[in-house]
């Protein structure tokens, strides 16, 4: 099998884990799904404090399961281009193209992400992300 990228993206409570379990649970083996939200443990024990370090951690996943020949599966809000940017400059170094899901459903957010939060991510979302695919040529 040979190894490409999937990056799902969303807001809080769109669809994205779903969609990702679904993606990974229907291939055969060499499929890994990683999203920050893994980095907090199974109780999901949320530190601000630590979110750089949570998405340092999700992209250097990405990266081993990558140089091993997986198809990696990456389910993160990714409201700005610029927090795509890792995932695209690991995706040219390993040759791949990403594919983009974009999840618009409301499902409610597991983790009660606040109104006034949602309202702010759904502000700052970047539709637009043809500049990040321009990079890999």
């Amino acid at each position: 099998m040979s190894k490409g990228l999937i990056l799902i993206r969303g807001l809080p409570g769109s669809g994205k884990s779903t969609v990702a379990k679904n993606l990974a649970s229907s291939t055969m083996g060499y499929t890994r799904h990683i999203e920050t939200d893994m980095f907090w443990g199974p109780n999901y024990e949320f530190d601000i404090s630590r979110i750089k370090e949570a998405h340092a951690w999700c992209q250097s996943e990405t990266e081993k399961w990558l140089n091993d020949d997986n198809i990696v599966i990456v389910s993160n809000t990714f409201t700005t281009a610029f927090e795509l940017l890792p995932y695209f400059d690991i995706a040219k170094k390993y040759n791949v193209r990403p594919q983009i899901i974009l999840c618009q459903g409301s499902f409610g957010s597991v983790h009660n992400v606040p109104a006034e939060v949602l309202e702010k991510m759904a502000a700052r979302f970047e539709y637009n992300i043809d500049h990040l695919f321009a990079r890999l040529t």
